[in-house]
């Protein structure tokens, strides 16, 4: 569990309501599901209709990164590229063989390369490609959450236009004059408010765990590269280092 990211949504969520309540209002008015259908349902059909449905779905699946973000496992890499060193420079590249059984796909393919004896600059191509291949599904997934950023504020903004509409279709009866009139407020404090305070600060986090997995592979890029060209392990030994500079 990211619990800053716990703490941070509370504490955007407490002071909307705690100023809300200083300044008079009741937690009562802020809840309108009429308003809460129109920005939410609004903008994910905005959203599902620019994006892929695959795309919209990694993305949708990525938000539990927020609160439960990929457990880092730069100590537990450096030691295994350690192994992987010194059985390469012991026994041969075809002694890699037995590791790769790991579930990441990518250090799977690295492995397989060497193992296969392909030529280190046809390596490096290929896990390039691999990595811009990674990077460009996994931000596309990520800016869904930019992307309903964008059109909250707008939706909301809709939704306080059909609460006026709905206002002025009840102008002969006062009873109904309020509903209309909190819906037209409500929507776009939900708008805007989901905007800034979820949807853009999910999508930086998304982006930037993105960014720092991507860092990771780059790393073990020059790993496999320099493994393949029977580099010093003293090489590999700085790419450790600087694998455990950001942990």
């Amino acid at each position: 569990m990211d619990w800053s990211s716990v703490i941070g949504l509370l504490l955007a969520l407490a002071g909307v309501f705690v100023g809300h309540t200083l300044d008079g209002g009741r937690f009562a008015s802020l809840f309108q599901p009429a308003a809460f259908a129109i920005v939410v349902v609004g903008t994910a059909g905005a959203v599902l209709l620019q994006s892929e449905r695959r795309t919209f779905l990694r993305g949708m699946r990525m938000l539990r990164w927020v609160f439960f973000p990929p457990r880092g496992e730069r100590d537990k890499l450096s030691r295994e590229i350690a192994l992987w060193s010194l059985s390469a420079r012991r026994d041969g590249l075809l002694s890699l063989e037995q590791y790769m059984g790991t579930k990441d796909l990518y250090i799977q393919k690295g492995l397989r390369l060497v193992v296969d004896g392909i030529q280190p600059d046809k390596l490096r191509s290929l896990l390039e490609h691999e990595i811009n291949g990674y990077e460009f599904t996994q931000r596309q997934a990520a800016r869904i959450w930019e992307a309903a950023a964008g059109y909250a504020p707008t939706i909301g903004i809709l939704g306080a236009v059909l609460g006026l509409i709905h206002v002025m279709e009840n102008l002969s009866d006062p009873a109904r004059l309020g509903s209309g009139i909190a819906v037209a407020f409500v929507s776009t404090v939900y708008g805007v408010g989901l905007a800034n305070l979820f949807f853009h600060p999910v999508g930086n986090k998304l982006k930037a765990i993105v960014a720092d997995k991507v860092a990771q592979y780059e790393i073990l890029l020059e790993v496999f590269h320099d493994i393949a060209t029977g580099d010093h392990t003293r090489v590999i030994d700085e790419r450790v280092a600087s694998l455990l500079v950001r942990h």
